[in-house]
């Protein structure tokens, strides 16, 4: 039986420089399989994505202060006011979702209160406590954000070759999956054993 054809492994010419493995196949055998000196390829490809995702949200929100020099809001106040356009909470609601500590949710409640983002609202089910919700206004600086993301991002992602844009997009759902089980309480480590 004849033998099939060895892909031969890429060198590097100098050895402090890392090996381009772009045209390398990953086979399903070694994807996430330690190679022989024992790095795990999981790590690694894990160590890109964070540092991937690290520069994309430095960049976009980079990009978007240039462009909207009104878009100050910190990343953090945006995720408050994210969450509370689904519907209003208590702090200690927002709190647990957004995984802060109440006094930090607090504070951040009292800057976007301050801004007229949010306000107060008597609790139906507990008149001792009160629910955070989005104003009017807070709706109109969150569609704001989103939008200017959007036509940053459309922007980008038009500025790709077909081929790289299309990779972009193909990811989309294993990236909506990767981020539903880091919302998980213990994030994808409860699976690890």
């Amino acid at each position: 039986m004849p033998s099939s054809p060895q892909v031969p492994e890429p060198v590097a010419e100098d050895p402090e420089e890392p090996v381009d493995t772009a045209d390398t196949p990953d086979t399903p055998d070694t994807v996430d399989t330690p190679d022989a000196v024992g790095h795990d390829p999981a790590f690694e490809h894990a160590r890109r994505l964070t540092d991937t995702v690290t520069r994309l949200r430095r960049a976009l929100r980079s990009s978007i202060r240039t462009d909207y020099p009104w878009e100050s809001l910190p990343m953090a106040q945006v995720e408050l006011l994210q969450t509370l356009a689904a519907a209003p909470l208590r702090v200690g609601e927002l709190a647990a979702r957004q995984r802060l500590a109440p006094n930090t949710v607090s504070g951040l409640i009292g800057k976007l209160l301050d801004a007229g983002f949010v306000d107060r609202q008597a609790d139906p089910g507990d008149r001792r406590t009160a629910r955070i919700a989005l104003t009017p206004a807070g709706r109109r600086q969150l569609d704001d954000w989103q939008h200017a993301h959007e036509r940053r991002i459309a922007t980008a992602l038009g500025s790709l070759e077909p081929g790289e844009r299309a990779a972009v997009v193909q990811a989309l759902p294993a990236l909506e999956q990767l981020a539903k089980a880091l919302a998980q309480p213990g994030g994808a480590a409860s699976d690890q054993g």
